[in-house]
């Protein structure tokens, strides 16, 4: 049966790739941010996961406004990147994993989640920026793209983003081949990119978020939609993503964390939970 190994969360804004690209992980604005990831590093090359499961929003590339479904999981042998229009370079296709792809599509739908299956999709930077991040020399095991509606209102309740995560743990743990899994929460944290509030962090809402996602998960989801919007921005609904991903765990024990700003204008929180047996 496959195992979870635990999860990650990351910042994924299309800024990384650049100062990725320019090398600039010593500079003095970038090192606060990228100090957090040599330990998970560290950690994925010890631990050696078979499979690495991708929780991203789709940034326009893959999807637009006029359909964006609210879950979407790849069902592809490869994704493909494009350009975005943000200067980033386009880096090769990421293996897929077809057959384990099609086990959680099938079982998530058991389940009663409504998924939108892709056997193609083109993946942004939501999705690369982490891959880059936690595996910057290439190595990456296959990977398999979650998309999550943060932008077309309405979005996902915390509660159900919580409850997709523990739907997709019982998917992946009822695999038959044995293999491991690590899942990855991107996005986030508190953010807004437009409009009166451009700018807007909240670091004590993106402290207490991380402090409970470990602790008390269940807490979270007591913010509603819009309370999210209120107190992380309109694009702070990303933490929904690490919520999905958290469901998927169960008990944890934390390994590393990290929180910088500002760093594009976004509270960027770094996190690595261990699953406690899985």
């Amino acid at each position: 049966m496959a195992r979870i190994l635990g999860g990650i969360t990351t910042s994924h804004i299309p800024a990384v790739g650049k100062a990725i690209e320019a090398g600039m992980e010593d500079d003095p604005y970038w090192e606060p941010f990228f100090k957090a990831y040599p330990p998970i590093r560290a950690w994925l090359a010890e631990k050696q996961p078979d499979l690495v499961i991708n929780i991203y929003n789709d940034h326009g590339l893959g999807f637009f406004l006029d359909q964006m479904p609210t879950f979407a999981i790849g069902a592809a042998a490869q994704y493909r990147n494009e350009d975005e229009g943000w200067g980033l370079p386009e880096l090769p296709p990421f293996k897929g994993d077809a057959p384990f792809s099609w086990h959680l599509i099938e079982s998530m739908v058991e389940q009663e989640f409504d998924i939108t299956s892709c056997q193609e999709l083109a993946v942004d930077h939501g999705f690369t920026v982490p891959m880059q991040l936690f595996w910057p020399k290439g190595s990456h095991p296959p990977a398999i793209p979650i998309s999550a509606n943060t932008v077309q209102h309405p979005i996902p309740t915390l509660k159900r983003a919580l409850d997709f995560g523990k739907a997709l743990g019982k998917a992946v743990r009822s695999y038959p081949e044995d293999i491991s899994v690590v899942i990855l929460g991107t996005g986030g944290l508190s953010h807004q990119l437009d409009g009166a509030r451009a700018g807007f962090i909240n670091r004590e809402f993106d402290e207490m978020c991380m402090e409970k996602i470990v602790t008390d998960p269940e807490a979270l989801t007591a913010i509603s939609r819009m309370e999210l919007v209120e107190k992380a921005g309109s694009q702070g609904t990303e933490f929904l993503m690490w919520m999905m991903m958290r469901g998927a765990l169960g008990k944890v024990r934390q390994l590393s964390s990290n929180y910088h700003i500002p760093i594009s204008n976004t509270g960027a929180g770094t996190m690595l939970l261990e699953c406690i047996d899985s």
